[in-house]
């Protein structure tokens, strides 16, 4: 059993709430185990007022929180009966995770770093395969890795000759 992030519909506006009011059930109830994170997606919005420059953190997706957790039977249970979570989403009863692309999208438009990025181990001149992009299914080497930066520079042969392109590591996977 892997932990998930999975989605939770909360009132408008109680999202802020709803992150409390779950830390304080996971800690109380003995979650901790079971129920990592909880994120309310936000992003800075700027916006001109009188002539300065103002920043604003905006949700990101209003009504829904975000919930790294173990899915079973108690964890959903004290997911569920928070106050101010109106259900998990997905299809009837059963909550749908978040795929790993989903969460990367999402954490770098907060400004945060995937998580699964850090973890990622390239080693120059090894062989991957492209998942997705305009280069998909092409396989190549590495040739060199930007850790900060989270991308990779691939050759591939495109047309006959050797061609570097520039891939973020959520693209690729190794071949082994």
């Amino acid at each position: 059993m892997s932990k998930k992030w999975y989605v939770i519909h909360t009132y408008s506006g109680y999202e802020n709430k709803v992150k409390a009011n779950l830390e304080r059930r996971i800690e109380s109830m003995n979650m901790e185990e079971k129920i990592f994170r909880i994120l309310v997606p936000m992003e800075d919005e700027v916006e001109m007022k009188n002539g300065k420059k103002k920043v604003t953190k905006k949700k990101v997706f209003p009504g829904y929180v975000l919930v790294e957790m173990f899915m079973t039977d108690d964890s959903w249970y004290v997911v569920r009966n928070t106050p101010g979570v109106t259900g998990f989403v997905g299809t009837g009863s059963k909550p749908i995770p978040l795929s790993d692309e989903e969460v990367g999208a999402i954490m770098k438009q907060m400004g945060e770093e995937d998580p699964k990025r850090t973890k990622v181990s390239f080693v120059i001149g090894e062989s991957v395969q492209v998942t997705s992009g305009p280069f998909e299914n092409f396989v190549g080497s590495i040739e060199e890795i930007y850790p900060d930066k989270g991308k990779l520079r691939v050759m591939v042969s495109m047309f006959g000759r050797e061609t570097p392109i520039e891939l973020d590591f959520a693209q690729v996977e190794k071949i082994s």
